[in-house]
């Protein structure tokens, strides 16, 4: 999971003024190592100007349309997806590493469930593989989408949104909220905000009939919409959140803990079948930078909790992990946790980035 493959990129369209869709040809030996399911993103890796980057992007293809594609948004700021946008042809080959992520629930033809996806902007790319694969994978099922950009002129994939909505009539809603852009029903005007989510669910969303929830967007949005479905009578459980990676939050830092025992940890790392031993301090550094120091090809992306490419699990030991902003609580009970966030405890630790349950 942790090695990356030169893929040749078969296109590449200009979805919006700022925002280009990439497909990639997949070679026949690696169609089962690129097999991926609805809500899943890629790490890509290139040389940009000396400097080594990774970034992570979501996937926006169904399951069923057997090519994978990617949204890239260039961002302010952004030095990967400005050269992206700016350098990637349709003949280019880019290092890309297999889908992860568990941004999905399990689908099932015999299902008759109503989902929910609050996005914005770019949060619409996995949100597009997630209601396109279930539609298709559950006949009786329907899906209400609420989608919050600048203006029209903004909106990511808005003619496959279309088109879905032409094939799914009676089974896709799909309600666009302009921020800059006056709409004919003032509710649809403004941010997602709090107060704009408790009024979506007092006057046009019933939640008793909704059965799950899918928020993609900037991190304000996410909590907005979260403790207003939860306010509501959603079980948070049934609420699925993914972070922009582009939109890293920026954490202040954290007081020093106390070190209890050595000051140094003896850290064993499983990457790919392999057992790395080394030792590192405690409180100076991540395991993930640690790591990467002593030479091991640990895997990650954006180092900022968001993107769950580091994720892996602790076997022996005990960690401090600050900031998460896409593990599940199901996953940190099981043992999972972010090396780019976690900070060894104890004086020995084992971590697996093999184990996937």
């Amino acid at each position: 999971m942790s090695k990356f493959y030169p893929l040749t990129i078969a296109s590449v369209k200009n979805e919006t003024r700022d925002t280009i869709v990439v497909a990639f040809d997949v070679p026949d030996e690696l169609k089962d190592t690129f097999q991926y399911q609805q809500g899943q993103h890629l790490t890509l890796r290139s040389d940009v100007d000396g400097e080594d980057l990774r970034r992570s992007y979501s996937i926006c293809s169904a399951v069923q349309d057997r090519q994978l594609r990617v949204a890239i948004k260039r961002t302010q700021g952004g030095v990967f997806s400005t050269w992206a946008n700016q350098t990637l042809k349709a003949g280019h080959s880019i290092q890309v590493m297999p889908p992860m992520g568990h941004f999905n629930l399990p689908l099932d033809a015999a299902n008759r469930k109503h989902y929910l996806a609050f996005a914005a902007g770019s949060g619409i790319t996995p949100m597009l593989s997630i209601i396109k694969t279930t539609l298709h994978s559950e006949p009786h099922s329907r899906f209400t989408l609420v989608y919050g950009n600048r203006a029209s002129s903004s909106v990511i994939f808005k003619e496959e949104l279309t088109d879905l909505k032409d094939t799914y009539l009676q089974r896709l809603n799909v309600v666009y909220v302009m921020s800059r852009e006056q709409q004919d029903v003032e509710l649809f005007n403004g941010r997602i905000t709090r107060e704009k989510c408790d009024q979506f669910f007092a006057k046009w969303i019933d939640l008793d009939d909704i059965d799950a929830a899918f928020l993609c967007g900037p991190e304000d949005m996410l909590q907005a919409a979260s403790q207003s479905l939860q306010a509501h009578g959603l079980d948070k459980a049934s609420i699925k959140t993914e972070l922009f990676a582009a939109s890293t939050p920026k954490h202040k830092a954290q007081a020093a803990r106390p070190v209890v025992g050595r000051q140094e940890c003896e850290v064993t790392v499983v990457v790919d079948g392999y057992h790395t031993v080394f030792t590192m301090e405690k409180e100076k550094e991540s395991l993930l930078d640690a790591g990467l120091r002593h030479g091991i090809d640990m895997r990650y992306s954006c180092k900022g909790g968001v993107c769950a490419t580091c994720r892996c699990k602790v076997v022996d030991g005990k960690v401090d992990m600050d900031a998460n902003y896409c593990l599940e609580d199901y996953e940190i009970a099981r043992g999972f946790v972010l090396s780019c966030q976690s900070f060894p405890v104890t004086d020995k630790l084992l971590v697996d980035f093999d184990q996937d349950t």
